[in-house]
């Protein structure tokens, strides 16, 4: 870990005193859908953390949120076994050979769980006198307090405080103004845990590149990317896009039209169009697969389709891939091999259907064994290990890659230019370290 890559006014676990402290341990371990793991990586990626406390002497209560079970519209929490900790816990107890508490709170009905109740109190004495492993809270977000705008969050924030000495916020990726991650600060002490330190050293490492310097986004919209895209753009020496934003580029640069595409969108790129046009950083990707359809089978409805044939004022199909042969084109092989830093946000095709230009773009930067390579968010780690198990085995712990936790929360710091811009990460710096 790159410690100069730290705000000094950051405080970190390594400050803390956990001796004989209850720790209140915020993570990041959304990784339950509809009951199930999907994949465990965030979750493994806190074991140093976790460590640490317990070598330390501290006895750890952790607490994630899981998926979105509050209904924007309505205000009601839906409180279910889908969006329930049970499964992480499991996993926990299996990999940790440990025993961790769930506490069980009554629930309002649609207003889920209004508080944090003194049936709590045996199971933290059982922590302290070592009878239990750990607590692991439910979903966070089960909570009212957790996302209210009203005095029941800073109830839940003081409750919360209430059952610790010291709090660490290992969750880099739950970058929402939460009170399990912003407001409990102001009520303990609290610091920065090593998965959050470690995220924080590789994002300077995209806001600070060696070069030359690739970066590849891709995505299912244009507009929610415009603003990272635009703050990318100025730091890339090269740039590739994939998915609905490489269409809505082709179509702003070509006067097409491309299916799904809105005009909307279209409008808004072409001031990425202008841009390149004069600072030529965006390396195009030759080869696209076109189809007439959204709905499989696509067999007889998809044709690989040259971007150089695309004519001005015409209507074309959905492009749902990158064809593989674009990664053997001369000039992007160039740019892929040449490049010092790789940054990849980017699922190239329309899943799961269409995969082969997501393979083949993980293949052909692979082949650059001296760059630095960082792959940021959920879908683009797990479309990774989903497209080439065998690759993905042999490069987790390679010191020239690096897999964010949190791909919201990156392009959120590359937008703003600073990680120090996220919520929680302005509080721990603003009350951090500090006695109530």
């Amino acid at each position: 870990m790159n410690q100069a890559a730290l705000d000094p006014r950051l405080p970190l676990m390594q400050e803390a005193d956990l001796r004989d402290k209850v720790v209140l341990l915020r993570v990041d371990h959304n990784v339950v859908k509809k009951g199930l793991i999907r994949d465990p990586y965030r979750i493994e990626q806190t074991f140093g953390t976790l460590y640490n406390i317990v070598e330390r002497g501290g006895r750890p209560i952790l607490m994630t949120h899981v998926g979105r079970p509050k209904d924007k519209k309505t205000g009601e929490i839906a409180c279910t076994p889908d969006s329930a900790v049970d499964p992480i816990v499991r996993y926990l107890e299996q990999k940790l050979h440990t025993s961790f508490h769930i506490p069980s709170f009554p629930v309002e009905g649609a207003k889920g769980i209004p508080h944090l109740d003194s049936s709590i109190n045996l199971a933290i004495k059982e922590l302290r006198g070592r009878k239990t492993g750990g607590i692991y809270l439910p979903n966070t977000r089960w909570f009212q307090g957790e996302e209210s705008k009203g005095p029941e969050r800073e109830a839940f924030a003081r409750q919360l405080a209430g059952l610790a000495d010291v709090y660490i916020n290992d969750a880099f990726g739950s970058w929402q103004s939460h009170a399990s991650t912003v407001d409990i600060t102001r009520y303990l002490p609290s610091y920065a845990g090593f998965l959050m330190q470690k995220e924080i050293s590789n994002l300077d490492r995209v806001l600070n590149p060696d070069r030359p310097f690739l970066a590849v986004v891709a995505g299912a919209k244009y507009d929610t990317k415009i603003g990272p895209l635009n703050k990318l753009y100025e730091k890339v020496d090269h740039l590739i896009l994939g998915g609905v934003i490489y269409n809505t580029y082709l179509a702003a640069k070509g006067g097409v039209t491309i299916a799904g595409v809105p005009d909307s969108d279209v409008q808004a790129a072409q001031a990425l169009v202008a841009m390149d046009a004069r600072e030529k950083k965006i390396v195009e990707l030759p080869q696209v697969v076109e189809s007439q359809s959204l709905e499989p089978p696509f067999q007889g409805q998809c044709r690989t389709l040259p971007i150089s044939g695309l004519k001005p004022g015409q209507r074309y199909g959905y492009l749902l891939d990158i064809a593989p042969e674009s990664f053997e084109d001369s000039r992007v092989k160039e740019v892929l091999l040449a490049a010092k830093t790789i940054f990849v946000n980017a699922v190239m095709g329309y899943t799961p259907h269409f995969t082969e230009g997501s393979k083949a773009l993980d293949q052909a930067i692979d082949k650059n064994r001296t760059a630095y390579k960082m792959y940021g968010g959920g879908d683009t780690l797990q479309e990774f290990k989903d497209l080439n198990p065998g690759l993905y085995l042999s490069v987790i712990d390679n010191t020239q890659y690096y897999f964010f936790t949190g791909g919201g929360s990156v392009l959120t710091a590359i937008e703003s230019g600073t990680p120090y811009g996220l919520k929680p990460l302005q509080a721990l710096m603003e009350n951090g370290g500090k006695q109530p």
